[in-house]
């Protein structure tokens, strides 16, 4: 259940468990952090791959896993689940969770989108959820990149992040709305300051940025939707 192909960034690139946020790093925070995040349900991704052809004898690379809710739902659909996150304390949570379930088809690896090395034959699925936007856009596009590079062709991209769907000097409207829906409790959720902390400190993009890197990665989008003008999510086939 345990592999490591992840390698050292190359000498440009960015440290990304630097990038991480510190939270993401501390045990206290990841045992709370599916009840932060309100316990997403995994289930329209999971549909999203089936609905263009990622069959149960699949391998799906989940990047930026966090504490498995996606990883482990995958793991009772597809052959070969890869969870990639550059936190060693997430992805202790991640291997008890998994033992728990005696989900063995189940790899964690401490790897970022710069680092994932992906060993055997390329995947059949890649997802990934509220983490692209830890990286600046350069290496969001290098992200992209080596992400299609490890996919075999026509295979899937499930991807959802912050990305705001306004043009730049929309961005306060946008941002008011987000704000005006915090939540008062930062043990139940994402608090005014947390979403400040984030746009301040974190890389969230504009989906006029974020479409064209898809293009030039070598995707085609087959489905986009947005929350709010604020959540993008995108499923993407890797072009032949």
């Amino acid at each position: 259940m345990a592999a490591d192909p992840g390698t050292d960034p190359e000498p440009w690139m960015i440290d990304e468990s630097a990038y991480a946020g510190p939270e993401h790093l501390d045990a206290a925070f990841v045992a709370g952090f599916d009840r932060k995040q309100g316990h997403p349900d995994p289930g329209p991704d999971l549909a999203a791959l089936r609905r263009h052809g990622v069959g149960e004898d699949a391998t799906v690379v989940d990047l930026g896993a966090g504490t498995g809710r996606f990883a482990l739902a995958a793991a009772r659909e597809f052959a070969r689940v890869v969870a990639v996150d550059v936190s060693p304390a997430m992805l202790a949570h991640l291997r008890e969770r998994a033992a728990a379930a005696r989900a063995g088809n189940v790899e964690c690896v401490r790897a970022g989108f710069l680092t994932y090395r992906h060993p055997g034959p390329p995947a059949d699925a890649v997802h990934t959820r509220h983490a692209l936007h830890q990286l600046p856009d350069l290496f969001k596009a290098v992200a992209l990149a080596r992400i299609a590079a490890l996919l075999r062709p026509g295979g899937v991209l499930r991807l959802r992040d912050l990305v705001l769907d306004c043009p730049p000097a929309g961005t306060g409207a946008v941002v008011a709305r987000w704000l005006a829906g915090a939540a008062d409790d930062p043990e139940r959720g994402y608090t005014r300051a947390d979403y400040t902390e984030h746009l301040r400190t974190e890389y969230s993009t504009f989906r006029w940025l974020l479409e064209p890197m898809l293009d030039q990665a070598g995707f085609e989008i087959v489905e986009a939707e947005y929350e709010g003008r604020l959540f993008g999510t995108y499923t993407c086939l890797r072009r032949p």
